[in-house]
């Protein structure tokens, strides 16, 4: 009994310790206190999330469905997986390959008419051109792996002539497949024959190669490839990883380890980009994928990115079909599957938050623990802030304590629009003193968005 009582003492104590930690965390946690001065303007807004990735829900999977809502977030690159295993693309026998690019043209189409440029993951290899009749398997022939690269690149860069088009080597190689970056099924082996497949190409647009699209970013994996590359005198032009993760730090992480490890390398590409190819909070299906949680960490990651990683690729754009029919089932899309309407989830909508702001970013300083903040100005007095409050534990509210500075004295519009209530409107004088003192109320998981629009002045009776 004693025993049992010593036992229940220490569960007693874990508990206590765990409490007190958490109540710690949140005790020494820093509210956000935001300060704006709409003079000093920093550069132009860099835009990382406005790149989106679909995975392989659907082979007959189109954006044409959606496109109108799509458009809104105005999509620089939509990059796509599963293209040699979806589309029907390559057909015949090994060694003896046939090529029909008549499907996976419509959807190079729909990203076309989005405004988007296609970001192609050459993945995966056709069941019957595989060692083991796996999609992700090895090829049986490289030759024909790589011939399958040289049609893809003639095909979009050459005969569409599409410009500045990325090709990402593989999709998950450490996941899907199991490949390693030496051994008997080397990743870069594959990568070599699609390096090569994409020089033979002729007569094409300027184009982008690189990997390795890791689940996660992994130092030796971008050390071997660098240094392959790099003694076979081949085309890196950009490394890729993927990062689920809560953990808004680890995406700056991620970015600043990259750098770090190619710039320490002698002859290391100097042009050398960085893409997040794909994110989210969890790699898993995950409730939070269908509410406010996610939108909160989608936004509040994508504000935290911005002047950090050049491209993110939120995964992913569209649900697939659930098995039951449900509407809702923990994917990652930003839209529900085209069966059950295709609605728009909390991530869309936060993004739309986030696109509303203005083209030129302007000095923002007291961001917090949890809250995190953009600023912009469209040049004409137009001041917009974006906020994203993400607690992953769901507990942190605030009323966040704004100061706009450097304002022209005159009648304003105050609007804050946000993504789990109702917007509120008011009209507010700004004094001679050029400031403008107001709170915004965020809940656990909110984002809201900011706008102060100069009015004319009331004309004369």
């Amino acid at each position: 009994m004693q025993t049992i009582f010593a036992i229940l003492g220490l569960v007693g104590a874990i508990g206590l310790v765990r409490l007190s930690q958490e109540l710690y965390s949140r005790a020494s946690s820093q509210p956000a206190q935001l300060q704006v001065d709409v003079t000093k303007v920093v550069g132009p807004l860099p835009r990382p999330w406005a790149n989106f990735a679909q995975g392989g829900e659907d082979h007959n999977w189109r954006i044409k469905p959606i496109s109108a809502q799509l458009i809104q977030l105005r999509p620089e690159y939509i990059r796509l997986d599963h293209v040699f295993d979806f589309y029907d693309i390559v057909g015949g026998s090994p060694g003896k390959l046939t090529f029909d690019f008549s499907k996976f043209d419509l959807l190079l189409d729909d990203i076309r008419a989005v405004g988007a440029t296609p970001y192609i993951s050459l993945s995966y290899i056709p069941e019957h051109l595989s060692q083991d009749g796996l999609v992700t398997g090895e090829p049986l022939r490289y030759e024909d792996w790589q011939e399958m690269v040289r049609q893809m690149v003639q095909h979009v860069s050459g005969e569409r002539k599409v410009n500045n088009v990325y090709y990402e080597v593989w999709n998950e190689p450490d996941l899907f497949g199991k490949w390693g970056y030496g051994g008997q099924k080397s990743y870069l082996e594959l990568y070599a024959a699609a390096a090569r497949g994409a020089a033979a190409a002729s007569t094409t647009t300027s184009y982008k190669i690189g990997g390795p699209a890791t689940t996660a970013l992994y130092k030796n994996w971008i050390q071997a490839l660098l240094q392959y590359t790099m003694a076979n005198n081949m085309r890196l032009d950009f490394v890729s990883w993927h990062r689920y993760s809560k953990d808004l730090e680890q995406y700056r992480k991620d970015a600043t380890d990259v750098r770090t490890w190619v710039s320490s390398m002698p002859g290391a590409n100097p042009n050398m980009e960085y893409h997040l190819t794909e994110w989210g909070h969890n790699s898993e299906l995950d409730a939070g994928y269908d509410g406010a949680y996610s939108g909160a960490h989608t936004a509040a990651a994508a504000i935290d990115m911005i002047g950090v990683i050049q491209r993110a690729f939120v995964f992913e754009i569209q649900d697939g079909k659930s098995p039951d029919g449900a509407a809702y089932w923990g994917r990652w899309g930003l839209f529900t599957h085209g069966s059950v309407g295709a609605k728009p989830k909390a991530r869309f909508r936060a993004l739309l938050l986030l696109n509303q702001l203005g083209p030129q970013r302007v000095q923002l300083l007291g961001k917090g623990t949890y809250v995190k903040a953009v600023a912009t100005t469209d040049g004409n007095q137009t001041a917009q802030i974006a906020l994203a409050n993400f607690d992953p534990k769901g507990m942190n509210a605030e009323n966040v304590p704004v100061t706009l500075t450097g304002l022209v004295p005159g009648t304003y519009s105050l609007t804050i629009s946000f993504l789990n209530r109702a917007p509120t409107q008011q009209v507010v004088t700004i004094p001679q003193a050029s400031q403008l003192k107001f709170q915004v109320p965020m809940a656990p998981q909110e984002v809201a968005h900011v706008k102060l629009t100069p009015q004319p002045p009331t004309p004369q009776k």
